[in-house]
């Protein structure tokens, strides 16, 4: 669908679904879901972009919607009641998603879209312990099947293994000084508790100070080690890419600099370079299979959008196309 359009239409899609779907016009614009087409939203969530790829996509089109939280698909399949069907739910992983295409009888795709950390919802639930503002159980499982807790690391983890999950996640930088509090602390009581985790960090940092919570980057950094994030972010876009037909987009919407790190560096990796030959001529050099490039820069969403949805502020979107 062409932006214009697509833009036009935009306000009566957000006004319909209470999930605000983050950069929804720019994800359509790069996405650029075409009649008939058959896409993937690896994230389906509160089925926002979904909705948006469905009417684009028209009476042929066909849409796989994934999620590796059942509550979200729960909350999606009602959303998304109109097309349903053209739409198949899938629980699953975005990194599984060339198994779960293959299971459902896609071969190829035009699209897929990728929504990467966690939604509103899910923060919004207390009892997900996804949030340092609500009391709930120290959870943070996107899939509740699934193990270990975010109490089960905080509790068996030495001091050493701790700093490390909260450096390399979090990027925090009291990251040995929170993981011996820890560690001095659950001897005494073991944490199940959101609350206790966040009174922690914030004894460490002496109270809160500045615009962002001392809890914010622990919280993250035990999220991402309990569901390994970082690792189906790396499996999610090369499956993704495998799976697309020659001119197809992958468009992914990421949360923190972890996260458009990796996606920057496989996007450029698999673009390549010419490189020119002694003898004349040059090469193309890269990492099959090849792409162009399509956001030189990660697109941000505007401030309107930030101050009607403040989860849009952290949000960076990179597309690509694949060519072979």
């Amino acid at each position: 669908m062409p932006a214009r359009r697509f833009a036009a239409t935009q306000g009566g899609i957000r006004r319909a679904l209470m999930h605000q779907a983050v950069l929804l016009a720019e994800a359509m614009q790069w996405l650029a879901p075409r009649a008939g087409g058959v896409y993937v939203d690896g994230t389906v969530g509160g089925g926002g972009h979904a909705r948006a790829i469905l009417e684009a996509a028209g009476p042929a089109g066909r849409l796989l919607a994934l999620d590796r939280d059942p509550a979200a698909l729960e909350r999606a399949r009602p959303a998304l009641g109109p097309w349903a069907t053209r739409c198949t739910f899938v629980h699953a992983s975005f990194a599984d998603l060339e198994q779960a295409a293959a299971t459902h009888g896609v071969a190829c795709a035009d699209g897929v879209l990728l929504d990467i950390g966690i939604s509103s919802d899910q923060l919004d639930n207390a009892e997900r312990g996804f949030s340092f503002m609500k009391d709930g159980p120290l959870d943070m499982r996107m899939d509740c099947s699934s193990s270990p807790t975010a109490a089960d690391l905080v509790n068996t983890l030495t001091e050493y293994e701790l700093a490390d999950v909260l450096r390399r996640y979090g990027e925090e930088q009291r990251a040995r000084a929170i993981a011996r509090r820890i560690v001095e602390n659950r001897g005494l009581r073991s944490f199940s508790r959101t609350s206790q985790l966040a009174d922690l960090v914030m004894k460490v940092y002496g109270g809160r100070r500045g615009r962002i919570h001392p809890a914010t980057r622990t919280f993250q950094a035990l999220r991402i080690a309990v569901n390994g994030e970082l690792k189906a972010l790396e499996d999610g876009v090369m499956a993704g890419l495998n799976l697309l037909a020659p001119g197809g987009r992958l468009v992914v919407i990421s949360f923190h600099s972890l996260e458009d790190r990796i996606v920057k560096h496989f996007f450029a990796g698999h673009q390549g370079r010419w490189e020119s030959l002694p003898e004349g001529g040059r090469k193309w050099t890269g990492v099959l299979p090849q792409v162009e490039v399509l956001t030189r820069k990660p697109v941000m969403a505007s401030e309107t959008e930030c101050e009607q949805n403040p989860r849009a502020r952290s949000a960076k979107l990179r597309a690509i196309e694949r060519k072979r």
